[in-house]
């Protein structure tokens, strides 16, 4: 398992609050995601060419505005809110 202060970090990065528990299954799950990762990385692609795929064969569909559900549906599980809006953290200065 990953120590605790980093699930920590990550879930509050993720605006989550995790009880022990939920610390405990997803620091176990994390870990899991960077051993295969680090797995990854020791692959040998010496002689593989870049493979690029794009937006190729991956039929669009077209955006239609609409109102899946209400302000007040969407703001329900945020941590914090103010005037109907989302509040997080400032990430640019200014």
């Amino acid at each position: 398992m990953l120590k605790e202060d980093v699930v920590e970090k990550v879930a509050q990065l993720a605006r989550l609050k995790l009880t022990e528990e939920e610390k405990e299954t997803i620091g176990k799950q994390l870990l899991s995601i960077l051993e295969f990762v680090n797995q990854l990385n020791e692959v040998n692609t010496e002689g593989v060419d870049a493979v690029w795929y794009g937006q190729e064969g991956t039929p669009l569909r077209e955006d239609i505005p609409k109102r899946e559900f209400s302000q007040e549906k969407a703001l329900a599980n945020a941590p914090e809110r103010e005037n109907g809006f989302f509040v997080v953290p400032k990430i640019l200065e200014l």
